[in-house]
């Protein structure tokens, strides 16, 4: 009997995906005590950009969160999304500070961590998967999936194997499009568990409405473990619903075991949640529809809502699908990086410029001048040589771990945030968020000490305390 593992992720990526990741730590505690005991694989809470939401939008620290849900899911594993040498930022930090950052997490309570780069350039994830291991947590080493004229089903093999190679304990392959078809994620799956022997983890998203379908044929060529969200916050540009692929499975030799009047009386809760969040503004029905554009111009719906911002700050939100459209071009003059942060952020930027300008590169980013730089490391084809001439010019490219020219970062960090400095997990916080950190410091000081201090958003404008 091949059983199929569950990993939920209701408390990341679900709310990440469908509602600018607003859900609060307090929505998620009472929950905890039944989640605990429904017999997940993992349950993926922390990393991505659920950081970055508690310190700037909730007045939360991280690092409490993270305490606070290991002590209330004793018997669960908790996962963590980690970009490997970006950590989750959108810069490479030096080496002393992603294997503080690593160590501090599985300490905190972490179990399990993803570790990803954008490029799939393994370069980029050796110090953190070196950490991970070093630390004591399980290493799940992820593939950016994307397709491209280079993205074959060989690459991804010899991607896995290498992987494999690095230590990794579980190889994921991250559908953060929701591109990966029904039937080729049975080949891809099948020649996946013929090339290496740790267990396979998909994650996709159900954008277009293809990742139920996707799920069905990977559960038949053998994956070990998929990614889904309870149906509250499932489907849509989140994760297929957890309950559907229970009941799907159930009864076959594939069954998860999980119990559906369980899970559906903790949705219970979660559907309050979801109508706060659509009560706020942050989860719409937009997120939850079917859109078939993910398969087309392969773009994430977080790059998706970015590229719609843009233009509407502009006065220019009729250019969206011209922008779509220059969105694939771009990417295919930069080497085909696979659409997640950062290189999302940077491709679609572009193709903003490219289409609002109307002369494509008549206007540059200085991250678009980074990726063709090597900055952000090895890119999966060669760029275009004109469009590399045009944007560079004469600047050298550098083709060495971009990492390599960082110096130690730690002590600096120390030093500059002593004023503030409450316990060794704020050293890292401020690294990653310099600002949004200090922010959140003085609201925390304000708040402890009952201080008539002021705070200020990225705008430099006073926030109240």
């Amino acid at each position: 009997m091949k059983k199929v593992l569950i990993t939920d992720t209701i408390f990341r990526d679900a709310h990440q995906s469908q509602a600018a990741t607003r859900m609060r730590l307090e929505e998620m505690l009472p929950m905890c005590e039944k989640l605990d005991k429904v017999g997940y694989h993992s349950l993926e809470v922390w990393g991505g950009a659920t950081f970055d939401s508690c310190l700037r939008f909730l007045n939360e620290d991280p690092w409490d969160r993270l305490r606070a849900l290991r002590k209330a899911l004793p018997n669960t594993k908790l996962q963590m999304l980690l970009r490997g040498q970006n950590l989750l930022g959108y810069r490479h930090y030096a080496d002393d500070v992603v294997e503080k950052f690593v160590e501090l997490s599985i300490k905190n309570g972490i179990d399990i961590i993803r570790i990803f780069d954008a490029l799939n350039d393994t370069r980029n994830i050796e110090t953190a998967v070196k950490a991970c291991k070093k630390f004591g947590g399980t290493c799940e080493i992820a593939m950016s999936y994307t397709t491209s004229p280079v993205h074959t089903r060989e690459y991804f093999v010899k991607l896995a194997q290498e992987m494999e190679q690095m230590g990794a304990d579980i190889i994921c392959i991250k559908d953060m499009a929701g591109v990966l078809l029904p039937y080729e994620a049975y080949e891809l799956i099948k020649a996946l568990k013929s090339a290496v022997k740790v267990p396979i983890h998909l994650h996709t998203h159900n954008t277009a409405g293809t990742g139920n379908m996707v799920y069905m044929k990977a559960v038949e060529a053998g994956v070990d473990i998929i990614d889904t969200a309870l149906s509250a916050l499932g489907d849509g540009t989140s994760q297929p619903a957890t309950e559907s692929m229970v009941a799907a499975l159930r009864d076959t030799e594939y069954d998860t075991g999980l119990d559906l009047a369980l899970l559906a009386e903790i949705n219970d809760h979660f559907k309050g949640v979801a109508k706060r969040l659509m009560d706020d503004g942050f989860l719409t029905q937009k997120v939850l529809k079917v859109d078939v554009n993910a398969l087309i111009y392969q773009v994430p719906g977080g790059m998706l809502s970015n590229l719609i911002s843009q233009l509407k700050q502009q006065g220019k939100s009729d250019k969206l699908e011209e922008a779509l459209a220059e969105v694939p071009r771009v990417r295919k003059d930069f080497g085909y990086p696979p659409l997640v942060t950062p290189s999302s952020q940077i491709v679609g930027t572009q193709a903003v410029l490219n289409v609002l300008t109307g002369k494509r590169y008549s206007a540059v980013t200085n991250e678009s001048k980074g990726v063709l730089r090597g900055e952000y490391g090895r890119l999966p084809a060669q760029p275009d040589p004109e469009v590399v001439k045009q944007i560079l010019g004469d600047t050298p490219t550098i083709d060495h771990r971009p990492a390599d020219d960082l110096a130690p970062e730690l002590d600096k960090f120390r030093d500059e945030i002593k004023e503030y400095y409450e316990q060794e997990e704020d050293i890292l916080s401020y690294a990653v968020f310099q600002q949004v950190a200090l922010n959140f410091f003085k609201y925390r000081q304000a708040k402890k000490y009952g201080v008539d201090s002021q705070i200020y958003d990225k705008n430099n404008k006073v926030l109240p305390v």
